[in-house]
């Protein structure tokens, strides 16, 4: 099993160079602290900003900087800052080249569950998922391979409500990094302290292995 930040740092090194990223909440948000110095990568938040640097700690807080989680945030030379429209009207209009998102479920054919699990009792919480699923150019998923029942959240078929449909090409998880033709098949790129017979038997879609 591989940790958050070493994960984290495994999705920051597949970004291009120079890309325009949007980083979700929750797990997505620790990719800010891995990429390495000149990659020219462009955070942008949903709350209105270009130019996010890593997270702040100590005297670097400022609590008028943050990122869209409420998590305190750097700024990086150049740095701007809109109107909350703006900000959406660029992750719509195809402006993004990556977003890196959690998720409840991914199907095999790249569908994306990350906004409800269904219970009536649960809070939905849209965001700006659905717009950044879609209006990216490519949608990554970090998250935790298996939910705390042990069920795997890389499905055949999502169960909970959709986010997007065929958007995700990556999963990211603390156990194997997959790639998605989001025509249902599913390569296993890395692997993570399990075989990939263990996988194959925790998983259920069938699983390829080895580089694409």
């Amino acid at each position: 099993m591989i940790g958050t930040d070493e994960l984290a740092a495994l999705v920051a090194a597949d970004i291009p160079p120079g890309a325009y990223v949007n980083l979700g909440i929750g797990l997505p948000t620790r990719v800010a602290d891995h990429f390495a110095a000149g990659s020219g990568v462009v955070l942008h938040t949903e709350n209105g900003m270009l130019g996010m640097g890593p997270q702040a700690h100590g005297d670097d807080v400022d609590p008028d900087l943050v990122n869209a989680g409420k998590v305190p945030v750097t700024e990086l030379p150049g740095a701007a800052y809109f109107h909350h429209a703006d900000s959406f009207a660029m992750m719509r209009g195809g402006h993004l080249d990556c977003c890196v998102l959690g998720a409840y479920q991914v199907s095999a054919d790249g569908d994306l569950a990350n906004w409800h699990t269904g219970r009536p009792d649960d809070i939905p919480a849209v965001g700006g998922a659905m717009d950044l699923a879609i209006g990216a150019r490519e949608t990554f998923v970090m998250m935790t391979l298996f939910a705390k029942d042990g069920t795997s959240k890389l499905v055949p078929a999502c169960t909970y409500p959709l986010t997007g449909v065929r958007c995700v090409s990556r999963v990211y998880t603390d156990h194997a990094v997959f790639l998605l033709d989001r025509a249902g098949g599913v390569r296993v790129r890395e692997l993570f302290g399990i075989t990939l017979d263990e996988l194959r038997r925790r998983v259920p879609v069938p699983l390829d292995a080895g580089p694409a």
